[in-house]
């Protein structure tokens, strides 16, 4: 396989990263060499200085038969018309990173698909559609609907009042078959659980739950409900105003950013929201508008450094619940560790998005995590494959794999060590990043 990308920005260079440890054929295409820098020396990619939209530039790295072109700079215009080139070029399939969520409505996607678009991704809203969930489901880290959301997975910050802390799981605790640890973040190792392991305070644990059993769930990991009403966004960005536009008619909404202009522009996107024209870092700005009595902050600047110290200040202030966008991968261990609540990053988003594409037709969809080096993959167990020859027990998956469960006749179906996988099942595998493809021989 081939690729192209396009941009070598935060996202183009991390999937770079991503895909270059896949016996895929990776360029990178960018008009300055310092964005480059020496990609090529320590990844397995080729790089090279050139213009996006230029005709002779794209040939020269070879768009034509390629398998995915893929443009992700920060300028929406410049990847759809490098999109449609590579489309006339010869470019098998394209995806254009955007800022336009009206191109995103389903009625738009033949016109794109007619012109050579193949695929369109706004990482933004993706954010957004996290925080919404993150927000609605808070006494979570993170939350996700799995299969259409026939399963949950849920992640979730062990405190000290949970029922399971230092029970292993040979022990038979884990037996009630209502959800299903499928790992274990413990400081900074990603942990799939065996018999001797056991849970202990602080743990980030990672569950797959039917969503009847989400409240036996709760309780046994010590968590209790909280209504959130008041909420303060730190940063207008594209995130907040999207996030805040969907949760403006069921929360008290608050947006303090310090750029007058987009203020303006807040004001007539968001009506319903109060926008302050303020610096959200200052300490007196967040007790004025009264952090004190707020019961989530979210915070979506530009800078992840500011992010993480204002929600810092935010947990000082007694606010629960805490979102911090956090670009830069090499915080986000530092993030968690400083145990801000809920870390985000549109690359790992988008990331995941794109993988999906390159993947064999039996995975069904790819959720990356940002709080953990892994994946949760949907798998579609086909007639004769290896899934399907053996009980779990006996399957011989990768040491890196759990499979949290099934859907089987749209019913979500907890594994175990007897479960028998059948053709048609879709199979749902928590994993680390490097055994996806390892794992597509047991579904092929």
């Amino acid at each position: 396989m081939r690729i192209i990308i396009v941009g070598a920005g935060e996202v183009g260079t991390h999937l770079a990263k991503l895909l270059s440890r896949e016996n895929i054929e990776i360029s990178l295409l960018d008009e300055r060499q310092d964005r480059l820098g020496d990609l090529s020396a320590n990844y397995d990619l080729l790089t090279k200085v050139g213009n996006p939209t230029s005709i002779h530039d794209l040939r020269d790295i070879g768009v034509n038969g390629c398998d995915l072109f893929i443009s992700v700079t920060p300028h929406e215009t410049e990847n759809m018309t490098a999109c449609l080139i590579a489309n006339a070029l010869g470019a098998k399939r394209t995806l254009a990173r955007i800022d336009n969520y009206e191109y995103l409505l389903p009625e738009n996607k033949k016109f794109f698909e007619q012109m050579g678009l193949n695929h369109l991704i706004y990482p933004e809203v993706l954010a957004a559609n996290e925080i919404e969930e993150s927000l609605r489901t808070n006494w979570m880290r993170y939350h996700l609907h799995l299969c259409q959301g026939a399963l949950e997975l849920c992640i979730v910050k062990v405190r000290g009042s949970a029922k399971i802390i230092g029970q292993s799981f040979a022990s038979g605790i884990y037996n009630h078959g209502k959800y299903r640890i499928v790992a274990i973040k413990r400081d900074q190792e990603t942990i799939i659980p065996r018999g001797a392991d056991s849970v202990e305070e602080n743990d980030m644990v990672y569950c797959v739950c039917p969503k009847e059993n989400m409240e036996f769930m709760r309780e046994e990991l010590g968590k209790s409900k909280r209504e959130i009403k008041n909420v303060i966004f730190f940063g207008g960005d594209r995130i907040a105003r999207k996030a805040a536009t969907e949760l403006m008619n069921e929360m008290n909404i608050k947006i303090i950013e310090k750029d007058r202009e987009l203020c303006t522009i807040l004001s007539d996107k968001v009506p319903n929201a109060l926008i302050i024209n303020a610096d959200g870092s200052d300490m007196d700005v967040l007790k004025e508008e009264g952090i004190q009595d707020a019961d989530a902050f979210v915070a979506v600047t530009d800078s992840s450094e500011a992010n993480i110290f204002a929600c810092l200040a935010a947990k000082r202030f007694g606010v629960r619940k805490t979102i911090a966008e956090v670009e830069n991968l090499d915080y986000i261990p530092m993030a968690e560790g400083l145990d801000i609540g809920t870390v985000l990053n549109k690359k790992t988003i988008a990331a995941s998005y794109i993988y999906q594409m390159l993947l064999d037709a039996t995975v069904r969809g790819v959720h990356n995590l940002t709080t953990a080096d892994a994946e949760i993959v949907e798998f579609y167990a086909k007639e004769d494959s290896l899934i399907t020859k053996h009980k779990v027990r006996h399957l011989d998956l990768p040491k890196e794999a759990n499979i949290g469960g099934i859907v089987r006749a749209n019913e979500g179906i907890l594994v175990n060590g007897e479960t028998q996988i059948i053709a048609g099942d879709l199979v749902v595998v928590f994993c680390k990043s490097h055994v996806i493809r390892e794992l597509e021989r047991f579904f092929k």
